[in-house]
């Protein structure tokens, strides 16, 4: 569960660059940085992989 940050809208992570940094290693390397996107990448490898296509 995340913490409420006392300023609404505010985010350390964007702030400090974490952000952006995460998403240009996912771009560069084509690999999600997120557990849900690296699940659903995955996914579609081994569907690919049976099934061709």
């Amino acid at each position: 569960m995340s913490k409420k940050s006392l300023i609404p809208g505010f985010s350390w992570k964007r702030a400090t660059g974490v952000t952006s940094a995460k998403r240009k290693i996912a771009k560069a390397t084509g690999i999600p940085t997120t557990k849900s996107g690296r699940k659903r990448k995955a996914q579609s490898i081994l569907w690919k992989s049976l099934f061709g296509k």
